[in-house]
């Protein structure tokens, strides 16, 4: 059997944060009744800072262990090794919080299949941007550089301790995740999810206009569509195989959370450098006359030009409330989003990725 670990936790300091936090939870409350549901998983850790998680230890297979250190103090990587050593850990599954918040009980087993006792092999549902991992032996983490975030963990697994990769077949339930208020407007506006999940989004009583009218496009007969960020050959290919869309694709920066591009500051953008020339109104203008509806991944923009927003800017912004954006760029940009007389859906990497799927499949195959 193999031990599953999952990391949730993190300080809010506003009510979008606090409206992402109780969807995770329920995302979360959700994917433990599926793996307590998989015979191939053995014991859960659930690592977090939230005491209000302690709640959800009503199985003996599953222990939730309340983590004091501060957050500026996390390091990934050696809370995990941490883990297994403690605990003895020689297969594991790693899940973030609120990760794969659609994947199946069958999806889960048949990763944990594929990396039996010695296989020296890790399954994953994306290298670049990995959301779930399961590897063996657990112990190869004592060898290397403890990676800081879960999307390096793969990386190390891949190119420096050499396993085997395996990828995961390319599904709703694999690719879905939820890392922004796009995502929850996404979701809320297709029937997918477990009950608590469905149950917290109803609750937010979210504005799905933007996403009603995408979905009018897509159902459309050759509009077009622009697909801006981190946007990779497996979503272009599969808006093509179901609808009758032509796509205007500028894709940049893939992987720059994982290279380290981010953290120090390498991440540049073609469009950032448009937008410093001509403004967000105007690009938003000239977009207007080329698309009919756009899906556009800003954190490489803001990566570019410098922007370290908080949280509470960044899913301000992707909810279209330019009023509640303190940062005066972002507001900016923000706004003219809004105006632009386009449904603009405005997110980070699984805007791009797993919310396209679950357009695909809610909406069926038209051609």
């Amino acid at each position: 059997m193999l031990d599953a670990v999952i990391f949730e936790g993190g300080k809010t300091a506003s009510t979008v944060e606090d409206m992402m936090v109780k969807v995770r939870h329920a995302a979360l409350a959700d994917n433990l009744d599926k793996l307590l549901a998989v015979p191939e998983v053995g014991r859960i850790f659930l690592v977090t800072d939230r005491p209000e998680l302690a709640g959800l230890a009503a199985d003996p297979r599953l222990r939730v262990e309340l983590n004091h250190i501060p957050h500026s103090r996390f390091h990934f990587g050696r809370q995990l090794l941490d883990l297994v050593e403690r605990h003895q850990i020689r297969r594991l599954l790693y899940l973030g919080g609120a990760a794969v918040p659609l994947i199946s009980a069958a999806e889960l087993a048949a990763a944990c299949r594929q990396v039996p006792e010695g296989a020296n092999r890790f399954v994953t549902n994306n290298v670049q941007s990995a959301d779930i991992i399961a590897f063996s032996p657990a112990a190869v983490l004592r060898d290397y550089p403890l990676p800081a975030t879960d999307n390096e963990l793969a990386m190390l697994l891949r190119y420096q301790a050499r396993l085997e990769q395996v990828l995961m077949p390319a599904t709703l339930g694999t690719q879905f995740d939820i890392d922004t208020p796009a995502d929850l407007l996404v979701l809320a506006a297709s029937p997918f999810g477990g009950p608590r999940l469905r149950c917290a989004l109803d609750s937010l009583q979210l504005d799905l206009s933007a996403v009603e009218k995408f979905k009018q496009i897509l159902r459309g007969d050759y509009l077009e569509v622009a697909l801006i960020g981190r946007v990779g050959a497996p979503a272009i290919a599969r808006l093509n195989s179901h609808f009758k869309i032509r796509l205007r694709v500028f894709s940049e920066e893939r992987g720059m959370k994982a290279l380290g591009r981010l953290e120090s500051g390498q991440v540049v953008s073609l469009l950032g450098y448009w937008l410093e020339e001509v403004g967000p109104e105007k690009f938003f203008h000239y977009l207007a006359k080329t698309v009919q509806g756009a899906l556009i991944d800003n954190r490489v923009i803001f990566a570019h030009m410098k922007k370290d927003l908080s949280d509470a800017d960044r899913f301000w912004s992707d909810l279209g409330r330019a009023d509640l954006v303190s940062d005066p760029w972002a507001r900016e940009f923000t706004l003219a989003a809004t105006g632009s007389g386009l449904p603009v859906l405005m997110g980070g990497h699984s805007l791009v990725t797993g919310c396209i799927y679950a357009f695909t499949q809610e909406l069926g195959c038209l051609l």
